[in-house]
């Protein structure tokens, strides 16, 4: 039981965020009298989430750095009127339209990370003045009028479905293939990391409580798979989530670039002095930033089938919540890409939850507010405790 405790006490952030989206989901599954749980609803919670998803993976990097962006919802919308107006009004083929919206999310990184990085200007004020530049360069370029539809071909990157290759009929058979496969490889990936702490002797949690904590994650995959399964199978915006997920995940806990971000947050100037081109860090990590705001506006403008001058509007702080309610910390080098996910589902299933119950949209906006703040004091709590 102590080592219960001390497990969770040593991971309070994690799986304190991770006990919360359960309860919520439960809490919501009562009230709904379990729509919130059907594989329709499930599957649009991820189609309407997939792109604030994406933002926060962004995000976080930016948030452990000790920075903030204010401008990913006008990117959203910018890098959306790009893809209208290369796609729609001039018939540019979607694939090189997509290239071309992704390089132009790249510049936006390099322009703002160029005056917070060299030119030292907090990155409050460069990102607030880019949310109204982006906005009104937006405005500008869509003469203030929406601009639809887009092709299929467009479309399928927030509403198209992994196919199936096995041809199940209502059961999607390739989506239950492809979770007994990660299944497997979560399970080699948790006991080969546990066989290398025991060669070096570091201190492992007992066996019983591996196999607790991996079986009921695979329940949790599995049953999810199998709710997909019943309706069209895997959403493409899923797989797109899943790869950010994966490959920001070894980047941050695998790589030198990772721990330079961590020690830029923690502490700059003793970053500086090891040797650590913090300047450098936090150029990149704002050219990363654009380039997942710009993927998150194809999909926004996806999934809306249309380049409107309001998209992505207030994106900007349901990312930023995401993040904080994910457990990061506003003095920076703290904080994970699982937990910004998490965070950012615990604000989408809210989201689907009070519309679900007919809680309209001002008291949702004050709920969301109350959460965001209990989150924070609850990470200042156990600062100040610890």
């Amino acid at each position: 039981m102590q080592t219960l405790i001390n497990l969770f006490r040593n991971n309070i952030r994690e799986y304190g965020m991770i006990i919360a989206l359960v309860l919520i989901t439960g809490l919501f599954f009562i009230l709904t009298e379990g729509i919130n749980l059907k594989p329709l609803n499930l599957t649009n919670l991820i189609l309407q989430n997939g792109f604030i998803l994406v933002l926060a993976v962004g995000m976080v990097l930016v948030i452990i750095t000790g920075n903030i962006d204010l401008s990913v919802g006008s990117i959203v919308a910018f890098i959306g009127a790009i893809a209208g107006v290369l796609i729609i009004n001039m018939d540019v083929p979607v694939w090189l339209a997509v290239l071309i919206a992704i390089a132009a999310g790249a510049l936006i990184g390099v322009w703002q990370g160029f005056w917070i990085s060299y030119v030292g200007i907090p990155s409050f004020i460069v990102t607030l003045a880019g949310m109204l530049i982006f906005r009104g360069l937006t405005l500008w370029l869509l003469d203030g009028q929406s601009l639809a539809p887009f092709p299929d071909s467009f479309q399928k990157i927030s509403s198209g479905f992994v196919p199936d290759l096995f041809g199940g009929g209502d059961f999607h058979i390739f989506t239950m293939i492809l979770s007994v496969i990660l299944s497997l490889v979560l399970i080699y990936l948790e006991f080969n990391k546990r066989k290398t702490q025991l060669q070096y002797n570091f201190e492992v949690v007992p066996l019983w409580v591996s196999i607790t904590k991996i079986a009921l994650l695979l329940l949790a995959i599995n049953w999810f798979a199998y709710q997909l399964a019943l309706n069209k199978g895997i959403p493409t915006v899923l797989i797109i989530v899943l790869v950010l997920i994966i490959i920001y995940t070894f980047v941050m806990k695998n790589t030198v670039m990772g721990r330079h971000i961590y020690a830029t947050g923690g502490n700059k100037k003793a970053a500086d002095l090891s040797g650590i081109k913090t300047k450098r860090v936090v150029f990149w990590v704002f050219v990363n930033n654009g380039v997942l705001a710009a993927l998150a506006g194809l999909m926004f403008a996806a999934r809306l089938n249309s380049a409107t001058p309001a998209a992505g509007d207030m994106l900007e702080l349901d990312a930023i919540a995401a993040v904080f309610i994910g457990g990061a910390s506003m003095a920076g080098g703290v904080g994970t890409v699982i937990g910004a996910i998490v965070g950012g589902l615990v604000m989408g299933v809210m989201n689907n939850g009070m519309s679900l119950i007919g809680i309209g949209i001002d008291w949702q906006q004050a709920i969301k507010g109350m959460v965001l703040l209990i989150a924070v004091g609850f990470d200042v709590y156990n600062k100040n405790k610890g």
